[in-house]
């Protein structure tokens, strides 16, 4: 038999039952199908909430070290490894169950499956999980949203098939403490795990190609960051490539290769390959519709996130970077009111980015690295976090604010931020840069003190050289 529905959405991650539960809202017949028993994808099984977790428990870690400088001691971390990962494995059981709940809640059809095109408006759904031996469904759909996501990079040369070859799904399970790891790539994910293990008592050497941390980041606040790292793992090597790995019965021995010359041998218990995602976007009978792939394999969408062909569409990883769950979720809204027929079309003027590591940097809008690449003139305001009451009774003054202006009409372009909690605060630059608000109206809003969000305040006081707390020459 032939299932009937209006809305077939392909992924449970953020971006799926974000569509599914919208369109359940607007009154369409939803299935919503994952490999997974629950809804969650990536983000709640394998990236965000796990990682989450265990950086919560390394900063736990770290603050209790140094709070012996301010003359609390707690005596050095011990670490039960099969109760932490029990902890993150909770966390995400209690987030999949919740949205079992919330998608039974609004009657949305959940299909424990891998989903394949027969044509633009059929899927053969053949079952996973503890159903896999039953036979495999059929569902007719009016409309259908690829909400399939990404899975970890490995290019050829790291590929070596050993155990203790990890990707960021393995790393999250924290099988056990090695004492050596070397991570490559340091970008967010590999700043992550990196860092974590690092707080577990690891020797973490962090190797990355770029000339610096973070590539992409303003390098203004990737020096905070990168001088906190340095103090945490073993070593930090930029500019430099692994152009080898290979098994040892002692280890991995991985071949460094710096840009400035030279070539040597290091052996490591563990390596973590973290270079970056690869699009889901490798479903079976696509082909049979005329839904197109860019060269990086990511699902061509339109500005309702529309496929060529009319009856699909895509959001979230699958549909091009940035690879956040926060952007899969306004994407997500944008399908769904296209489909029910309203006005929508995804130009987001600023989507934040955040690095959850300690200290942590966070950014949206315009950066000033951008802004130079293009030519276009910006003015930069910085608030140093030393100059924050706040952020000093935290012990944590390394940080910075920073609003990138236009230096005419002082209209909020940009923002960036690296300290403690940074992520949190960075949806305040969010407001200013999508609603177009200046320095004048970030000043004039009062800010609460003592507390580290009054540095947006501050910021824009230094643009007009008037602040309390930081000394500039005063504007004409």
């Amino acid at each position: 038999m032939t299932e009937e529905t209006q809305l077939a959405v392909i992924g449970a991650g953020p971006g799926g039952y974000t569509a599914a539960f919208l369109a359940a809202d607007q009154g369409l017949r939803v299935t919503l199908i994952d490999e997974a028993p629950r809804p969650g994808g990536v983000c709640l099984y394998r990236g965000c909430m796990p990682s989450k977790a265990l950086l919560h428990a390394a900063k736990v870690m770290t603050d209790a070290r140094a709070a012996a400088a301010w003359g609390v001691s707690f005596g050095e971390p011990t670490i039960d490894v099969a109760r932490l990962r029990g902890w993150k494995d909770e966390v995400v059981a209690r987030l999949t169950g919740g949205l079992a709940l919330l998608s039974k809640q609004r009657e949305v059809s959940f299909a424990q499956g891998r989903a394949s095109f027969e044509d633009a408006h059929t899927l053969r759904v053949a079952p996973t999980g503890d159903g896999a031996g039953d036979s495999a469904r059929t569902i007719a759909f009016e409309h259908a949203v690829l909400a399939t996501g990404s899975r970890p990079a490995r290019p050829s040369v790291l590929a070596l098939d050993d155990p203790r070859v990890l990707d960021s799904t393995r790393a999250l399970d924290i099988e056990r403490v090695p004492a050596s790891l070397l991570v490559i790539g340091g970008g967010y994910i590999g700043l992550e795990l990196g860092t974590v293990y690092a707080a577990l008592g690891t020797a973490v050497t962090i190797v990355e190609m770029a000339g610096s941390l973070l590539p992409g980041a303003d390098a203004d606040l990737v020096r905070v960051l990168a001088r906190r790292v340095a103090k945490a793992v073993r070593a930090v090597h930029p500019s430099t490539s692994v152009t080898r790995l290979a098994a040892h019965p002692d280890g991995i021995d991985a071949s460094l290769e710096s840009a400035a010359g030279g070539e040597r041998t290091e052996r490591f218990d563990q390596v973590l390959v973290a270079v970056g995602r690869t699009p889901n976007s490798e479903i079976t009978g696509l082909e049979r519709t005329r839904v197109q792939r860019d060269d990086h394999g990511f699902i061509l969408v339109d500005g309702q996130r529309r496929t060529a062909e009319p009856s699909i569409f895509a959001v979230g990883d699958v549909a091009g970077e940035p690879l956040l769950a926060h952007k899969a979720f306004a994407e997500a809204r944008v399908a769904v009111d296209a489909i029910v027929g309203n006005s929508a079309s995804y130009g987001p003027r600023a989507v934040p980015a955040v690095v959850f590591t300690d200290p942590e940097v966070a950014w949206c809008g315009l950066t000033e690295a951008a802004a130079a690449t293009a030519g276009r003139a910006v003015s930069v305001a910085r608030f140093p976090w030393g100059a924050s009451g706040r952020a000093l009774t935290l012990d944590r003054p390394e940080g910075v604010t920073k609003l990138v202006l236009d230096p005419e009409s002082g209209q909020v372009l940009g923002v960036g931020l690296v300290g403690a909690g940074a992520g949190e605060l960075i949806a305040e630059g969010v407001v200013a840069v999508e609603k177009g608000l200046t320095a004048a109206d970030i000043a004039a809003a009062i800010h609460p003190h003592p507390t580290v969000s009054e540095t947006f305040a501050e910021a824009a006081e230094v643009f007009f050289g008037r602040s309390a707390h930081v000394y500039r020459p005063r504007r004409g």
